[in-house]
């Protein structure tokens, strides 16, 4: 082959392989009711393929993920992906703000990449009450094979989902909401949808290997906190970014928090418990699952490790819990990740979260604004030129009004700079522990 053929042959080498495109994967989900019974009493869930939680997703950074739900419910319904950032736009992101709902008897198809990420993500239902029928699952992002990890392999890798429960079906809680009235205090704890000791094991360990746990709070209210019997676990990983690997024997895991911990099985060959139990709460709530032994046939000890007290241990921990700096993520240097302690900040965001009654229903409120979805999503608004007859931008500002202001029910709609880095504050003066779901971007709790 003459060298000018040989150049032309690579070149062309060259172009296919800028062109290929990264993998896709393909999913097809049917949304239906079911019965199910994690606390023992007959209730109305929300199955995915009939399984409830629903279907582990398990991707690799870069993947396309296609995703037909099919809507078999009663009402509207939408899947939103924890974590996910949704990059150069958000029309799948899944939240009522950006998609129209699924309706009763039809089907949407998502289709998103998990661009330059890696870590333990979930999904969930965004509608309603619908979380607290179930509809969530559990969603990693591997590390490509060219990208290293500051850890070996591990020999397994779980999903461990836990979070508060209600006996209560998601319409009857929707229906306290509306009528002035708290949902009151969670009748229990589920790890994986169980609760109970009885239950068969729902992981299987080797003696001698090390196992990747990654724990996500699924719960739409309490902190809980996580640990298992005689084991420490090696934190190494929180919602996407690397962190400094320390060992602890209990971690505290907030709601819509995932946590990725080693574990290695360095003990007696037999069984043991995994406890997950509510924390700043005056009620003590708990469940248990099971970690087996590969062979082992002797039973956990029936004493199990206790929680930790306190607000201060749980700070004390939360400082503990630090980025890894030094470890690459989903590829090299991402857009400059190394230099985010030099960043200039150009706005600052203060949000206070209120509640109170208007019209008789309950409403919480950030900044005296408590937010309703109008007929037309505002990102659906916004593409079609009619945001001004939809909704309008900047119904608070940039600090919280005085106390006890009113609270105004509108869609509450920020306005930002492209490009800008923004610091949100979040604040909470009410007497329970407050949630935010922050979408779609890229955060990093700081404070």
């Amino acid at each position: 082959m003459s060298s000018i053929a040989l150049f032309v042959f690579l070149s062309l080498l060259g172009l296919s392989s800028v062109g290929a495109e990264d993998p896709y994967l393909f999913f097809t989900w049917n949304v239906t009711y079911g019965t199910i019974t994690p606390l023992g009493v007959p209730q109305q869930g929300i199955l995915i393929n009939g399984q409830f939680p629903g279907p582990n997703i398990n991707s690799t950074t870069n993947n396309n993920i296609v995703l037909n739900v099919f809507n078999n419910l009663d009402e509207p319904f939408l899947l939103t992906w924890n974590g996910i950032q949704q990059r150069k736009n958000s029309w799948q992101d899944g939240m009522p703000g950006t998609n129209c709902p699924i309706p009763p008897g039809k089907n949407f198809t998502y289709h998103f990449q998990v661009k330059d990420q890696i870590g333990s993500f979930f999904y969930f239902p965004s509608m309603g009450m619908h979380r607290a029928a179930g509809a969530f699952g559990g969603l990693r992002i591997n590390s490509r094979l060219l990208i290293p990890v500051p850890f070996a392999d591990p020999a397994d890798d779980y999903t461990v989902l836990i979070s508060d429960w209600y006996t209560k079906s998601h319409k009857v809680l929707a229906g306290l909401l509306d009528a002035g009235r708290s949902i009151g205090n969670p009748v229990g704890v589920l790890i994986n949808g169980l609760t109970g000791k009885d239950n068969a094991p729902l992981f299987t360990m080797e003696a001698g290997k090390t196992y990747r746990y990654r724990i996500c709070n699924v719960g739409l209210k309490v902190s809980l906190n996580f640990r298992i019997q005689s084991h420490l676990m090696k934190l190494v990983e929180m919602d996407g970014s690397h962190t400094v690997q320390n060992d602890y024997e209990s971690l505290d895991v907030h709601v819509g928090q995932c946590l990725s911990v080693l574990v290695t099985a360095n003990q007696e060959a037999k069984d043991y418990y995994m406890v997950a139990s509510t924390r700043f709460t005056k009620y003590s709530l708990a469940a248990t699952g099971i970690i087996r032994y590969a062979g082992s046939v002797v039973p956990p000890s029936p004493e199990l490790p206790k929680a930790p007290v306190g607000w201060a241990w749980s700070f004390n921990q939360w400082r503990s819990l630090r980025w890894n700096l030094t470890a690459s993520a989903a590829r090299p240097n991402p857009q400059g990740s190394y230099h985010y302690g030099g960043i200039n900040i150009t706005r600052t965001i203060r949000l206070a979260s209120s509640v109170g009654l208007v019209n008789g229903k309950r409403r919480f409120a950030l900044n005296g604004v408590s937010h309703v979805d109008p007929s037309t999503p505002p990102k659906l608004a916004e593409y079609y030129g009619i945001a001004d007859k939809v909704f309008k931008y900047d119904s608070i500002s940039d600090d919280p009004p005085a106390t006890n202001a009113p609270i105004k029910v509108a869609p509450n709609v920020l306005n930002a700079t492209f490009r800008d880095y923004i610091e949100i504050i979040l604040e909470n003066p009410e007497r329970s522990i407050q949630c935010y779901h922050l979408d779609g971007y890229s955060f990093f709790a700081v404070g």
